[in-house]
């Protein structure tokens, strides 16, 4: 089943690197008593989601904020250290925070998965943006197609806060 508005969002944990290296957060800490936009790409690197996806979260993560979001965090099936990585080169540090879903459980748990084998990268996360309010989903935009960006754009979620 596809999370949808009302939902609760499923428990699970995620990757992420700390000053002292690969740490986790899990999602009661992400989402509880928080609003949070939670978006997800298919692979960290890649054409959109580097070119297009990550960078308008940065450019947006300001007025995003503004509008009462405590915080912006960047979803992919990558591991930890890539997705440390790609944070940094994107300049996504204090501005998007950057989870691993290393082997795609949240993804999965979501009902969101994306099954990217024909390319070589097996299975994904769909592209998604989640407005999360205390755990509860209050606005999806899932795009139909994995490399579309339309829906799940910063500028689209914003528009809709």
């Amino acid at each position: 089943m596809t999370i949808k508005v009302g939902d609760k969002m499923p428990e699970g944990k995620f990757a992420v690197m700390t000053g002292e290296g690969p740490g986790g957060v899990t999602t009661s800490e992400l989402f509880s008593g928080k609003k949070v936009v939670l978006f997800s790409v298919p692979g960290a690197f890649t054409p959109t989601c580097s070119a297009k996806h990550l960078p308008g979260f940065v450019d947006q993560a300001g007025a995003i904020k503004a509008k009462g979001v405590d915080t912006v965090a960047c979803m992919s099936v990558n591991d930890v250290f890539v997705m440390s990585a790609w944070g940094k080169s994107a300049g996504a540090d204090g501005k998007v925070t950057m989870l691993a879903d290393g082997n795609c459980d949240y993804s999965k748990a979501l009902g969101l998965e994306l099954d990217a084998s024909g390319f070589g990268m097996g299975m994904r996360g769909s592209r998604f943006a989640l407005v999360v309010d205390d755990g509860v989903v209050s606005h999806a935009f899932i795009e139909a197609e994995p490399t579309e960006l339309a829906a799940s754009a910063a500028e689209n979620v914003l528009k809709n806060l």
